[in-house]
């Protein structure tokens, strides 16, 4: 089964068409359910996910957050929460495109790892051209220095099992580190293109100020944890029977 994880804020008119879109992309192809957090919204994106989910005949799950927590907290929990065993999480803008999940679904047949990632890279971004050149450089610098080979971290499209998630420390932005704390699994992290497209309504909640400065923090901390990660490995087990 697969679980669709998507925080939200304040996204009560793009939520109801994005579900839509899920449905519409896996319905028949996969067992499924959609998981919503709203994380301390001022409007209605709770009703509208249940009113959306109820229509459809769509297996969905909102949950929300008494004050807004922010997007890795939303996603935490959201993932905790879930019934699949594969996580795919999205944005809940509407910029991810959920018509690339089936081709992403597809590539699990030829992964072998306990641990692993597909993360989307938005190749050709819908953005303007200033949130682009931040975008790249600050990929060119996370990459430098964690090596999680990842073009595009920021994309909210990514899969990746349950099981492995619940392995990863928790902290806040850390939805970002995502395929970097994969790989001090010892997991593989696997990039697929994807679409990317335009808000649909409102706009986004971050700026380019409050992405650096904790960016810069949690880079460090990643490769802190990377520094003192060690992955033993098992070469013998034996068990005796109780008599």
């Amino acid at each position: 089964m697969i679980s669709v994880v998507i925080p939200a804020k304040d996204e009560q008119a793009n939520i109801g068409q994005l579900v839509t879109e899920i449905h519409q992309a896996l319905q028949g192809k996969t067992p499924f359910e959609v998981v919503v957090v709203d994380d301390g919204s001022s409007d209605d994106t709770f009703g509208e996910l249940l009113r959306t989910g109820e229509r459809l005949g769509c297996a969905t799950k909102a949950i929300r957050h008494e004050k807004s927590t922010g997007q890795s907290t939303a996603l935490h929990t959201g993932i905790l929460n879930a019934e699949g065993t594969y996580i795919v999480t999205m944005d809940a803008d509407g910029q991810n495109d959920p018509a690339d999940i089936p081709a992403m679904l597809a590539l699990l047949d030829g992964i072998h790892e306990v641990d692993f990632c597909i993360a989307g890279y938005r190749k050709h971004r819908k953005d303007t051209a200033w949130k682009r050149f931040q975008s790249k450089l600050a990929n060119k610098v996370r990459n430098a220095m964690l090596n999680d080979g990842v073009p595009d971290t920021g994309c909210g499209l990514k899969l990746f099992p349950k099981s492995t998630f619940l392995k990863l420390p928790y902290f806040d932005h850390m939805h970002r580190y995502i395929p970097a704390l994969v790989r001090r699994h010892g997991g593989e992290v696997h990039v697929v293109v994807v679409n990317h497209r335009d808000r649909m309504e409102g706009v986004s909640k971050y700026t380019a100020w409050n992405r650096v400065w904790v960016g810069i923090v949690d880079i460090f901390g990643v490769m802190w944890l990377n520094s003192r990660t060690r992955l033993p490995k098992v070469i013998k087990t034996e068990t005796t029977k109780a008599q």
